[in-house]
C-alpha cells in the first residue's frame, strides 16, 4: 500500500485548520471565503476531510477522496460543507455564537487501495471505504480505536450504518472494499 504524502510541515498543518476555520465562520455568514496559499502540500490534490466537534459532540464531518483541486481548496470546500452537515443542519445547527466553541480538525487521506482481504486491514493504521452499487460509506482510522471495534466489526458497522447495505456485504465479492491513512491534527 502506498503511504500518504506525509509527514505535514507544522506551518502546512496550522494554515489547513486555519482554511478550514475560515471556511466554517464564512459558511455561517461570520467572515469573508478564505484565500487560500498553494505552497507545498497546500497545492497538492489530496483527499481531505474536517471533523467539527463542541465539547467532545460531533458537530460536522464531510469530506472526499476524490479531490477536484489543490488540497487547500478541498479543506476550504469540506470545511464549509462540514459546516452544514445534513446529520444537523435541521435538527441542530451550527451557529455563529457556537463558532468559537468549535474545535477543528483536519485528515488528510493517502490515495485509496483496493483490499483483496478485508479482514487483513490494519485498527488504527487504516480506515476504510466500502462500496457496491450507488451505495458508500466510510470511517476514517481513527473510529475503530475510538470504539474498540476489531476489522470484523469496523467492516460490518461500515457497511450498515454508514453505506447501508447489508452488515455483512463486505464479504460479497461484488462490494469494494478499499483502505487508506490520513494524519489527523487540530488546532
Amino acid at each position: 500500500m502506498r503511504e500518504p504524502i506525509m509527514p505535514i510541515a507544522p506551518q502546512d498543518r496550522a494554515a489547513l485548520v486555519s482554511l478550514a476555520r475560515q471556511a466554517v465562520a464564512h459558511a455561517m455568514g461570520a467572515g469573508p471565503r478564505p484565500i487560500a496559499s498553494y505552497d507545498g502540500i497546500l497545492g497538492e490534490p489530496l483527499g481531505c476531510f474536517v471533523t467539527l466537534t463542541n465539547k467532545g459532540a460531533l458537530r460536522g464531518c464531510i469530506g472526499t477522496f476524490h479531490p477536484r483541486g489543490p488540497l487547500a481548496d478541498m479543506v476550504v470546500e469540506m470545511g464549509q460543507a462540514a459546516a452544514r452537515d445534513p446529520r444537523f443542519i435541521y435538527y441542530r445547527p451550527i451557529t455563529a455564537g457556537e463558532l468559537p466553541k468549535l474545535t477543528i480538525e483536519v485528515s488528510v487521506l493517502s490515495k485509496l487501495e483496493p483490499i483483496a482481504d478485508p479482514l487483513s486491514l490494519q485498527i488504527g493504521k487504516h480506515g476504510i471505504y466500502i462500496l457496491r452499487g450507488g451505495a458508500g460509506g466510510c470511517f476514517l482510522p481513527e473510529v475503530a480505536t475510538d470504539q474498540g471495534w476489531d476489522a470484523q466489526e469496523f467492516l460490518t458497522q461500515c457497511c450498515s450504518g454508514k453505506a447501508g447495505l447489508a452488515p455483512d456485504a463486505w464479504k460479497d465479492k461484488s462490494t469494494q472494499v478499499f483502505v487508506f491513512t490520513s494524519e489527523k491534527f487540530c488546532e
